[in-house]
């Protein structure tokens, strides 16, 4: 990191620091990072709207798997997505949920609504339930618990005006509790730091180079001829996981490997009127949601890294920026690192030097910690006092992300009431004798 003489004796002064190299200084990966990012953010627009549109939104089926047929927030998703006028929305849900659902759907007289249902709780199944019965070029699969805003579907469809996307995903912002306690205030404050940093990532890296961690399923939009094609079918459903496991959660982040392993462009419209709001716990079982999250993104990034290996040659900045942070960004080993590191370089140093580069290093450490949130923060300035909150939990979630490196193998949610009910089926073990078949056909 640093080359230095140090002095030999009391009487000989120590030496400025010189830098010998950068190829060995451990903090160039974190913030060379951090800097390209904030720069391709600023710099980052969304494919605008066409004059004269192709596609609206009758061109559009709405698709929404959900394990209810009634409650309020479920019908205000439905209302939201309605304001959008699309062709219909088709909701997905299980078993008995059905009749419940078209009740509700009788007494409001939503003629746009279509329900469906499947007899085990799996959003696969459920998504795959619907492909058949839509009538347009294009599908958006929705959360059960999301808001849009009445401009979302141009802003969507503008990137599918182009052939060569697949693809279409959009920013998200928490749904603010309405007179929070403190506790609620605190957790949802972490969960909207979660959505905060996730925007940065992704209009970032698709700025650089078309490329994005995962199209979110909250919102998303794909080509409806990509999801009727048998091969994407078959290979949705008979997802594997180490060759031991048939894994039926992470759906988003297969679909958004599908795309880039079948050539798709992707697109994400980070724009104010393409703004998903959306729900996150605001109480311990938010550690839970960080949990599930975490065991996604290293079950899916390592597949791309080192099974599908696509995302090496299409989108590198998107590797080294996101995919390899699984590996490599441990907040508080990258800290204690670079502290470690500084004493070392400044054993030598004259007190009063030693302290103002110890200041510098910490100034610079505490702004990387913020300075891409800085949206957040504009928008409630309040949330400001909570900062020191927010630095602490970046070092706990890195025991997080450990726990969930150990565990690849759950895929339990914890954090929503009858969500586990299928958690049998997210994860199958895969019988031997069918592996080794699988394994002659390769």
């Amino acid at each position: 990191m640093f080359s230095y003489h140090c002095c030999e004796s009391a009487n000989l002064r120590p030496t400025a620091p010189s830098y010998s190299s950068t190829a060995d200084d451990p903090s160039l990966y974190r913030y060379l990072r951090l800097a390209v990012n904030l720069l391709a953010f600023c710099l980052h627009r969304p494919i605008p709207l066409p004059e004269n549109p192709r596609l609206t939104s009758q061109n559009v089926t709405v698709v929404i798997p959900s394990l209810q047929g009634d409650g309020g927030e479920l019908w205000d998703t439905i209302r939201s997505i309605l304001a959008t006028e699309p062709y219909e929305i088709i909701l997905v849900t299980v078993g008995a949920q059905e009749q419940l659902a078209k009740k509700v759907v009788k007494e409001l007289s939503l003629t746009k609504v279509r329900i469906y249902s499947v007899s085990q709780p799996n959003k696969r199944r459920q998504m795959v339930r619907a492909i058949p019965e839509i009538q347009t070029d294009i599908t958006i699969f929705a959360d059960d618990d999301v808001t849009w805003p009445s401009t979302l579907l141009p802003w969507m469809l503008a990137p599918l005006e182009d052939e060569q996307y697949g693809g279409v995903g959009t920013n998200q912002r928490l749904r603010r509790a309405e007179g929070p306690n403190l506790q609620q205030r605190i957790w949802g404050y972490l969960g909207a730091l979660y959505l905060e940093r996730r925007n940065f990532d992704c209009a970032s890296c698709m700025y650089i180079d078309g490329g994005l961690p995962c199209l979110s399923g909250r919102t998303v939009a794909y080509r409806t001829s990509i999801l009727r094609d048998p091969a994407f079918t078959y290979e949705f459903t008979h997802e594997e996981w180490l060759g031991q496991y048939q894994l039926n959660a992470d759906d988003d982040n297969f679909m958004t490997r599908w795309l880039i392993s079948h050539g798709q462009k992707i697109s994400y419209q980070h724009h104010k009127q393409a703004e998903v709001l959306t729900t996150l716990e605001d109480n311990p079982k938010f550690l839970k949601q960080c949990l599930r999250w975490s065991r996604s993104n290293w079950r899916s990034n390592i597949t791309s890294m080192f099974c599908d290996r696509h995302i090496w040659t299409h989108q590198p900045w998107s590797t080294y920026a996101v995919y390899l942070t699984t590996v490599f960004h441990w907040a508080i080993v990258w800290d204690a690192l670079l502290i470690y590191l500084y004493f070392d370089m400044a054993r030598c140093w004259q007190d009063g030097a030693r302290d103002v580069g110890l200041a510098v290093l910490a100034g610079w450490m505490f702004s990387s910690k913020f300075v891409k949130l800085l949206g957040h923060y504009i928008r409630y300035p309040g949330d400001s006092l909570l900062l020191p909150v927010s630095i602490l939990f970046g070092y706990f979630h890195g025991f997080i992300k450990g726990y969930a490196m150990l565990s690849l193998n759950v895929t339990a949610w914890g954090s929503r009431e009858g969500a586990d009910d299928d958690d049998a089926y997210r994860m199958i073990r895969v019988n031997p004798k069918q592996q080794e078949a699988v394994c002659y056909m390769q």
